[in-house]
């Protein structure tokens, strides 16, 4: 359902959350998480640039949250990465579905809406406190 873009920056702001004592640097997040390095490096800037994590140059820089982990949303974090779009039209181009989507167009912005809903409801906090995140990832590397 998420795209692995969002993904990765829920994992990345998951990790900074859990290690708040200073800046965090791409590769080592890059290493727990699982993510490809420069792959990481571009989603990190785009959650910097959405005013998300705050940037520090330099050789004890890195990336930390600029909102508490208890402010921050899963909603705010995918937004910032790759939204998930509502349908607004048939994505097959189908003519007689302009006005109205078909029932299966219809279902799926439905709980694309849903998802909208439930993931504006949890904060990275929550997930923190609900258990290791990085469990299974650590346990596969």
């Amino acid at each position: 359902m998420l795209s692995k873009t969002a993904q990765y920056a829920l994992c990345a702001v998951v990790y900074m959350a859990e290690h708040p004592d200073g800046p965090q640097k791409t590769r080592v997040m890059a290493q727990a998480t699982g993510a490809p390095a420069s792959y990481l490096a571009t989603v990190l800037k785009s959650l910097a640039r959405a005013r998300l994590l705050k940037s520090q140059a330099g050789p004890t820089g890195g990336y930390c949250l600029a909102i508490p982990a208890d402010q921050l949303t899963m909603l705010d974090v995918i937004d910032a990465a790759d939204p998930m779009q509502p349908i607004e039209a048939c994505p097959f181009g189908n003519e007689a579905h302009r006005s109205e989507l078909c029932p299966v167009h219809r279902r799926l912005n439905k709980a694309t809406s849903s998802a909208r809903s439930v993931l504006g409801d949890a904060t990275i906090a929550d997930l923190i406190l609900e258990g290791d995140c990085f469990q299974v990832t650590r346990a596969e590397s």
